[in-house]
């Protein structure tokens, strides 16, 4: 069963805060995986925080198939470490209002 995630990784030991993501080692990899992700269905949303973190909301069966994802990143435990994958029940979902289906309170997806 597919379920939604929210996944928190931090900046790791190789991650070079002077320099901006384009310029960090490994990142054209990195940057290959992550679209890999997005293409797949597995990543949601993402991006970084102001905090030295990065959140993705991601689509999986279990949080085990998350873990071995971010284990393939070529930046796993270099540049990003992750922090933690919690299990998240979608209760609203604005992607469905957006395409013209009418919202309903503590009901995920469109009616």
């Amino acid at each position: 069963m597919t379920m939604f995630h929210v996944v928190l990784r931090q900046i790791g030991p190789e991650f070079d805060p002077a320099l901006p993501l384009e310029q960090q080692s490994g990142w054209h990899d990195h940057a290959l995986y992550m679209d890999s992700l997005v293409e797949g269905g597995h990543i949601i949303l993402g991006g970084p925080l102001p905090n030295g973190r990065v959140a993705h909301a991601m689509e999986a069966d279990s949080e085990q198939e998350l873990r071995a994802i971010w284990a393939r990143d070529p930046w796993h435990e270099s540049h990003l470490i992750l922090e933690s994958v919690e299990p998240w029940e979608i209760r609203l979902d604005g992607r469905a209002y957006a395409k013209g289906a009418r919202p309903r309170a503590g009901r995920a997806g469109p009616d």
